[in-house]
């Protein structure tokens, strides 16, 4: 027994070698921080769908970081915030495109004039978007995203593509659900609904895929791919009287809010391998510059558009060219926006930055000059 007077020896200060490796676990231990019983394992980060990283990934920092199988919260209440927003304001624009007497005649006048009034050379541009085209062309582009998901792994973002677009197609039924009340005589004999465009959908959808899919580098070359398949096959249905510009902005709405519900369903394999997450400056600049003008190209379009609703009822000239110029400015703010948010978001999902590093030794001390 010892004496329990005896006075408490100080700890002794640890010396080491600066130049020898640390490992920051077994120093914890050494000291009662971790020991045992509470040191993280990989079963502490399992859940219900079990784990998809690769087990070298995760050995590499020694099971410490939860950024390891899944991205920060804050990021995921993000994406989910965003989505549900996107998916409000596609409701929305149904209603006042459908619901509203302004909208219908807004939209009539679009859909009857839309081809007269751009110039020529991009009405023959859009004319070659038919129905084969965009079929054939969204399916090869979602094959690559698959193709891509595949050979980097990423079972997961697999799942999540699968889910995605089984919603993104019931999304689509939604024009033979959703009414369109009888409030004016339209100029085309087109009085049945039409909203959501089905082309636009799957275009949008494909061109989301893709930027989800790719590496970190090629992350923001594939959003501009996506916002200019999304913006030809929008511009392009319209042209062709397929659909009404309210249409076209709600599909480019839904695929937005479900594609950002996707990414907040993000984990493990869905996310880029460790050692390959860092910052992106081409996906902040294109991310950023995407949004900040998408927003105001969609608020001015708006106000264009309140500007020309006096003109509606009498069919005046200058209505319907601003008509159509507002549609153009409208559908172009929506499809660089919802890019630039999936863009943005993808990149917080995939590629999250951990606050005590991700792989590597630890900085070496300072040497002295002797």
């Amino acid at each position: 027994m010892t004496d329990e007077h005896t006075p408490m020896q100080p700890m002794q200060p640890m010396i080491r070698d600066p130049k020898a490796p640390v490992n920051l676990l077994d120093d914890f231990e050494e000291t009662g921080i971790v020991t045992p019983n509470n040191r993280l394992s990989l079963a502490d980060f399992e859940d219900e769908g079990g784990l998809d990283a690769e087990p070298e990934e995760l050995d590499a920092i020694g099971y410490v970081d939860p950024l390891n199988v899944r991205p920060r919260t804050s990021s995921r209440v993000l994406c989910a915030v965003f989505g549900v927003l996107l998916l409000a304001l596609s409701g929305l624009a149904w209603w006042l495109g459908v619901c509203t007497e302004s909208g219908q005649s807004y939209d009539d006048m679009v859909e009857s004039t839309f081809a007269s009034i751009v110039p020529g050379w991009v009405a023959a541009v859009l004319g070659a978007g038919t129905h084969p085209m965009v079929l054939i062309v969204s399916l090869v582009i979602v094959t690559a995203a698959v193709a891509v998901a595949v050979a980097r792994r990423r079972w997961w973002l697999l799942g999540q593509m699968a889910v995605f677009a089984a919603l993104c197609f019931c999304a689509s039924l939604l024009k033979y659900v959703l009414p369109r009340p009888f409030i004016i005589k339209t100029v085309i004999d087109n009085a049945h609904n039409s909203a959501p465009s089905g082309h636009t959908i799957l275009a949008m959808m494909a061109a989301a895929m893709l930027v989800a899919a790719v590496p970190r580098a090629w992350r923001w070359v594939a959003s501009l791919v996506a916002m200019a398949w999304g913006l030809f096959v929008g511009l392009s249905v319209v042209c062709g009287k397929w659909h009404r510009p309210s249409d076209v902005v709600m599909s480019m709405l839904i695929v937005g809010g479900l594609a950002l519900l996707m990414l907040a369903c993000t984990r493990t394999s869905g996310m880029d391998a460790l050692g390959t997450r860092r910052s992106s400056v081409g996906v902040q600049i294109i991310s950023a510059v995407a949004i900040t003008a998408g927003l105001f190209a969609a608020v001015f379009a708006g106000y264009v558009i309140w500007q020309v609703i006096p003109g509606l009822s009498i069919s005046a000239a200058w209505a319907k060219t601003d008509a159509v110029h507002s549609s153009v400015l409208l559908i172009a703010g929506i499809d660089a926006m919802v890019f630039g948010l999936i863009l943005a978001t993808r990149q917080l999902t995939a590629s999250p930055l951990s606050k005590i590093g991700l792989v590597g030794e630890p900085p070496a001390p300072p040497r002295s000059r002797g």
